[in-house]
């Protein structure tokens, strides 16, 4: 493996003399098809031209091989995963919890958090504790839930609505700011 700037899982490729197989499929530098050859004449191919052979479909039967400049590849290929990293979305799960007694100013407390949150672009996961004899009354955690809803609901829209996971309720709300 390789490790370029942060950047890495790029797949080593055997290269010249690494390449076990007796005949390989060979492409020429130039894209084109050469055809099936030994390894010792694709090597001397390699050779002439001043650049690497190397093994790109492994798998194959028998194994396709390159003749490439290798260093210039593997930069290529590193530049490649860059740019699609740069181009992925990250979302991040927040996570708020409350119990099903909170009170009015705390909860109007988490919402200013949730509601930072979400302006941020990340999702939420809101959840509501229960302890001991707050289990028979569950439906005083759907009502807490609710409420943290309507503050919050100009800011994001629910994913998954409210369900009792053991001890735990838990909301999905997910962002609806545009990027």
């Amino acid at each position: 493996m390789f490790y370029f700037g942060g950047v890495n899982k790029i797949k080593e490729l055997q290269i010249n003399e690494e390449i076990r197989s007796n005949e390989v499929r060979l492409i020429g530098k130039d894209g084109e098809q050469v055809g099936i050859v030994p390894i010792n004449k694709a090597l001397d191919l390699a050779a002439d031209a001043g650049l690497d052979l190397v093994e790109v479909a492994p798998n194959a039967k028998p194994p396709v091989c390159k003749i490439i400049d290798y260093g210039k590849h593997k930069y290529e290929m590193l530049k490649k995963e860059k740019e699609s990293k740069k181009k992925q979305n990250i979302i991040n799960i927040k996570e708020i919890r409350m119990t099903p007694n909170i009170e009015r100013h705390d909860l109007q407390t988490k919402a200013n958090s949730a509601i930072k949150f979400l302006q941020n672009g990340d999702r939420l996961k809101i959840s509501v504790r229960f302890r001991g004899r707050e289990m028979d009354r569950t439906d005083s955690g759907k009502e807490v839930l609710d409420d943290f809803y309507e503050l919050v609901k100009d800011y994001g829209e629910i994913d998954k609505k409210p369900k009792l996971e053991g001890r735990f309720m838990t909301m999905y709300v997910n962002s609806n700011i545009e990027e």
